[in-house]
């Protein structure tokens, strides 16, 4: 079966044909190319896809991945992204084994082409010549032919004709014979045209047609094995990244096979569990007998004296409150005098009363009792550090000491930062110890260097470790302090039950048993696990020592000398200018500033006030 042979008389067919062959090829190539294309675009999707949910650094995320489900999906993650890999595997491999390979294979075809139908056509105007060459002398005989045989029949005219002379006869004679003769050589030619014509029409035929379309035929044959060698390429390049992918989908599965449940519930517990003991049971309060004072009269007034007081708060926690109350108005609760102000000596003369107007020291209601009003009263604070905490952490700040944590999120906070501080201070003293190396080499070796150098860089490094340590200290003092205070698992009970020896009011419940939350969800409770605590005047003095102190509303002058005994007044002399904080609201007090650290209560009637009437909150008197 041969072109040649069966497609003699096709050659402009299989012109065309062959050009629609190579369209064929290019349409296949730019199949490929959007193959690749997709293939890029796919793999960047995926990258993309993974990147946007991997975990940011340093942030609440990277904390969450602390769970099998999350390591699971990050592995997901990381999976996909080498499965974009293999993508991106495929594209290239595409790119360079069937579409590069295949442009080139294009260009050769349209180039051998191109030639050998450039040589049929040559081949064909050849055989045009020849056949116009023959047509030519074909004419020519029969046009000598024709001419000759009218020359023989005007000289058998002459000659049968008595009346013509015969030179005549004899010159009709001499022109047939001429033309007889050029009839012949006209023959002749046309006889060695045709036979030259048919010996080319018969190397046309019978040998370049042939040879030219067996050219055509074995291209033609080549492309089609050519693009079924790409396919087969095509396929290839798919099947051989299907390991890998498969790969990828096993670790997917082995990911997805580690979740564990129960190892995930142990971390929801190691993350939020506060230490704390659940509270115990609410007891019933008894509206038809008298309110019992569980503070006694002198725990906080004599607190300052023997160092040793405690202040019981009474009842038990009825349910987890947040304080709202502000610090300064606090203070004015807690430390503003019950009972009403003594009135002014009849005399202004501090002799006139020996031992100063009647302080509110009187026992008619004590700070003790004033300040169990205060934790009894709605809504309820249960301690003052939660109470500076809930304040601290509305405005924004986080203790140092994470003390607005709970017990056991607290704990792990410190040892957090004791392990950073330690791997810091490892850095550093083998940072100081590369530079006494570095010192001893310029030592021994002067010319490498001046060791007198590196003694700041020395002594710079050395006070950065001492500074480390001192902090390392206070954390693990912090540290020592709450693992102290965090009862054992098998001490649990046992502290439980010894929890109210040598106490005196055993329905007492400390104010850090009480969990309290924050709008926000912070703990602001105490640290400790006792149900008993004891508040120290002093400490109460100092947990608002950071807060600002009421803006002045005005000045006040002293008309006598007032001695502050009591708790919350303060002692002022006849004639001194004082500045007003808190107008007299009613009960016969006013409160007054003699610098940023004493202030209190005197009596209204002993002292002359004037306020600043653009101050926030004065009031005008008539």
């Amino acid at each position: 079966m041969s072109w040649g042979t069966e497609l003699w008389d096709q050659f402009d067919n299989l012109e065309k044909h062959t050009q629609w062959g190579i369209d064929v090829l290019e349409k296949y190539i730019k199949f490929v190319k959007e193959r690749t294309e997709i293939e890029l675009s796919y793999a960047k999707q995926l990258r993309n896809l993974s990147k946007k949910y991997q975990p940011k650094k340093n942030s609440k995320e990277e904390e969450e991945y602390r769970y099998t489900s999350c390591k699971a999906f990050l592995s997901t993650l990381n999976e996909m992204n080498d499965y974009a890999g293999q993508h991106e595997v495929i594209s290239e491999n595409m790119t360079s084994q069937i579409t590069t390979d295949l442009a080139r294979f294009v260009q050769e075809l349209k180039q051998e082409r191109k030639s050998n139908f450039h040589d049929g056509r040559k081949a064909q105007q050849h055989m045009e010549t020849c056949w116009k060459q023959l047509e030519s002398s074909k004419r020519r005989f029969e046009r000598d032919c024709k001419e000759a045989d009218r020359a023989q029949q005007y000289f058998e005219k002459m000659d049968a004709d008595i009346n013509v002379t015969k030179a005549d006869v004899e010159k009709a004679r001499q022109q047939a014979q001429i033309r007889h003769q050029m009839a012949e050589d006209s023959k002749a030619d046309y006889s060695s045209s045709l036979q030259k014509f048919n010996q080319e029409q018969h190397e046309y035929y019978h040998t370049h047609i042939p040879s030219i379309f067996q050219k055509i035929q074995e291209m033609e044959e080549r492309r089609i094995v050519r693009i079924g060698e790409s396919m087969k390429t095509y396929a290839e390049v798919d099947r051989q990244v299907i390991p890998i992918i498969g790969k990828c989908l096993d670790g997917i599965v082995k990911a997805a096979e580690a979740i564990n449940q129960k190892s995930d519930s142990q971390l929801v517990i190691e993350a939020y569990k506060s230490g704390f003991e659940p509270p115990g049971d609410i007891e019933f309060e008894d509206y038809t007998q008298p309110m019992k004072r569980t503070v006694s009269d002198n725990s906080l007034s004599n607190s300052r004296g023997d160092g040793k007081p405690e202040l019981k708060f009474g009842g038990k926690s009825k349910g987890k409150l947040w304080p709202f109350i502000k610090k300064n108005k606090l203070v004015s609760l807690l430390t503003s005098p019950h009972q009403p102000p003594p009135p002014p000596p009849a005399s202004a003369s501090p002799s006139a009363v020996p031992n100063g107007p009647q302080s509110p020291k009187q026992q008619k209601e004590p700070l003790s009792h004033r300040f169990n009003e205060f934790m009894i009263s709605k809504p309820k604070i249960h301690c003052f550090r939660s109470l500076k905490r809930g304040l601290s952490l509305k405005l924004g700040a986080t203790p140092e000491d994470f003390s607005n944590l709970p017990p056991e999120q607290r704990r792990k906070k410190l040892q957090q930062k004791v392990d950073e501080l330690n791997k810091e201070i490892q850095k550093e003293m083998d940072q100081r110890d590369a530079i006494t190396k570095m010192k001893d080499v310029y030592l021994k070796n002067p010319q490498m260097g001046d060791p007198a150098s590196l003694d700041h860089k020395l002594t710079e490094v050395s006070q950065n470790i001492e500074k480390l340590r001192l902090e390392a200290q206070k954390f693990e003092a912090w540290l020592a302090e709450v693992e102290g205070r965090l009862p054992a698992r098998g001490e649990q009970a046992r502290r439980q039950s010894g929890m109210y020896d040598g106490q005196g009011a055993p329905t007492a419940n400390s104010c850090a048993q009480d969990r309290e939350s924050s709008p926000d969800g912070s703990y602001t409770e105490e640290r400790s696990q006792e149900n008993e605590v004891k508040v120290l005047a002093t400490d109460f003095d100092d947990e608002f020592d950071d807060e600002e102190p009421l803006p002045a509303i005005g000045t006040c002058k002293a008309l006598y000398t007032f001695e502050g005994q009591n708790e919350g007044t303060i002692s002022v002399i006849e004639g001194e200018i004082l500045y007003v904080i808190e107008e007299d609201k009613g009960d016969g007090w006013t409160r007054i500033r003699r610098n940023e650290d004493e202030e209190g209560y005197v009596p209204t009637s002993y002292v002359e006030v004037y306020l600043d009437k653009n101050a926030k909150g004065a009031k005008t008197y008539i």
